[in-house]
């Protein structure tokens, strides 16, 4: 390890990149602190002996405090997924402050991630990613700052289009900008640029262009999964849209959301292509080719071992939910249930909700809801869950993400659909007589107003059948696991 750098901040540790960025850091040996907004969010990582501090990194004060001690951060964080409209702005104000705290600190180094692109017409997007870097570089300590183009790994953002068009659409529209030529990277190599460059002395004070050892039009991209998927695809020529047309037509045909879409749809006018080699000759990495890339990322799908995912982030209209706590007009609805099957299989049961396997009760009812979400712009379904067994503090399981997570115990899961009020659905497994237990639901509501009452009042049989009917059957599927013998 170096001599140098031992202490490691990392900024946007709950997102893509920095989630898996964190225990290959850690697994070097360096001292990593991680600094959120929502620190609980990284509570169930597993990460050992990784510091975790509460902060905004719009909040000099507390950037001030995650810096101090430390030699070296990753600054990983953008805000042109948020929805403002001048992120641009709020990108460069978090720039300025954070590398006037950083030098102030003393940091040896700062590593940042950027986007690939030409240097004159860049979209909004592209522009405030290389003006970031440029702040940085100016204003902060010794800065490498790594231009990618899109990464390709299970979870992202740009493979998930790709691979939920090509696998839910047999007619693709050829749009002009899908002929724009791109050098698409494997995350694994990105995270291998990350890592090294804290090594390297000659990587400071430098901008280094990365990308895969192959360069395709975002058409042959579509076309090379349809192919590895055995997917036959008619690929259509069609008039152009509007980016914004075209970004609400990603968000209804994938589900990644209109407000994702747009800016990556805006910049796809623009070729990411590598034109500097400074990388292969500083770097001991041999960056793979998209189509070995997509075999890695497919593999764990199938494997269901996806590390981190874009859902991970959370909405901007969620970026500030507190976490339920026990306020003036919280609604309760609770009912509890005698299971004769021990705490941990009745867990295991109720972590096991959603995605391929359903809502065990009325199904029906719950996919509707969440279409009736998305239609009026919320998330709806669409998200899915990371793991079909296993669940992570902070991860969005569709409607829903994971707020708290106590094994073998308790799941706190909030909702993130569009209601007039802040929702809450808790499942515990509390011991009873010996080899038995008792389950608890527990539905929280906070109403907002009028319609937030209105809307409570309104579904309140609804609410009696679905949740009475979700009980029943997970404690028939508790039962049944240990009449086969099942503890899992």
């Amino acid at each position: 390890m170096s001599a140098i750098i031992r202490k490691v901040l990392v900024l946007g540790a709950t997102g893509y990149i920095g989630g898996r960025l964190v225990p290959r850091l850690l697994e070097q040996g360096y001292a990593v602190r991680c600094m959120s907004r929502h620190p609980a969010h990284l509570e169930d990582r597993g990460w050992v002996d990784c510091e975790v501090v509460r902060g905004d990194a719009c909040n000099p004060a507390d950037l001030a405090r995650a810096l101090a001690g430390m030699d070296a951060a990753y600054y990983l964080i953008h805000a042109v997924f948020t929805g403002l409209g001048d992120f641009p702005r709020v990108e460069a104000q978090t720039a300025h402050d954070f590398a006037r705290a950083a030098r102030k600190a003393g940091l040896k180094r700062v590593v940042y991630l950027g986007a690939l692109g030409g240097t004159t017409r860049l979209s909004r997007h592209l522009s405030s990613r290389h003006n970031v870097g440029e702040i940085l570089r100016k204003e902060g300590p010794p800065t490498t700052e790594f231009r990618a183009a899109i990464i390709v790994g299970s979870g992202s953002v740009p493979f998930e289009m790709i691979r939920h068009i090509a696998e839910r659409h047999p007619l693709i529209p050829l749009f002009d900008w899908l002929k724009t030529r791109c050098q698409p990277i494997a995350v694994r190599d990105v995270l291998s640029y990350l890592v090294q460059c804290l090594e390297l002395p000659a990587a400071a004070n430098r901008v280094f262009e990365i990308g895969g050892a192959s360069i395709h039009t975002y058409e042959d991209m579509l076309r090379l999964f349809s192919r590895r998927r055995a997917l036959p695809r008619l690929f259509v020529p069609t008039f152009n849209l509007p980016p914004r047309l075209c970004a609400t037509w990603i968000g209804l045909m994938t589900p990644v959301p209109a407000a994702y879409a747009l800016p990556l749809i805006e910049s796809l006018r623009h070729e990411m292509v590598c034109h500097d080699t400074a990388a292969r000759q500083v770097f001991p990495v041999v960056p793979l080719d998209y189509e070995t890339a997509l075999r890695y990322a497919l593999l764990r799908l199938e494997k269901s071992d996806v590390e981190t995912t874009w859902t991970m982030a959370l909405l901007p209209r969620h970026r500030d939910f507190l976490p339920l706590s026990v306020v003036e007009g919280l609604i309760c609805d609770e009912r509890r249930m005698r299971v004769a099957a021990p705490p941990d299989v009745v867990f295991s049961v109720f972590t096991g909700i959603g995605g391929k396997r359903g809502w065990f009760y009325a199904d029906w009812l719950w996919r509707t809801r969440a279409v009736i979400d998305r239609v009026f712009g919320g998330v709806g379904g669409r998200r899915g869950r990371r793991n079909p067994d296993r669940l992570q503090q902070g991860e969005p399981l569709e409607s829903w993400r994971v707020e708290r997570i106590i094994n073998g115990q308790l799941l706190l899961l909030r909702s993130e659909m569009v209601v007039p009020g802040k929702a809450w659905l808790q499942f515990e497994s509390l011991p009873a007589a010996e080899g038995h237990s008792t389950l608890r639901l527990t539905a929280y509501f906070e109403p907002r107003g009028f319609w937030g009452h209105a809307y409570w009042s309104a579904l309140y049989l609804h609410h009696q059948l679905l949740f009475s009917g979700l009980a029943s059957a997970i404690r028939n599927r508790a039962e049944q696991r240990v009449a086969c013998g099942d503890s899992g």
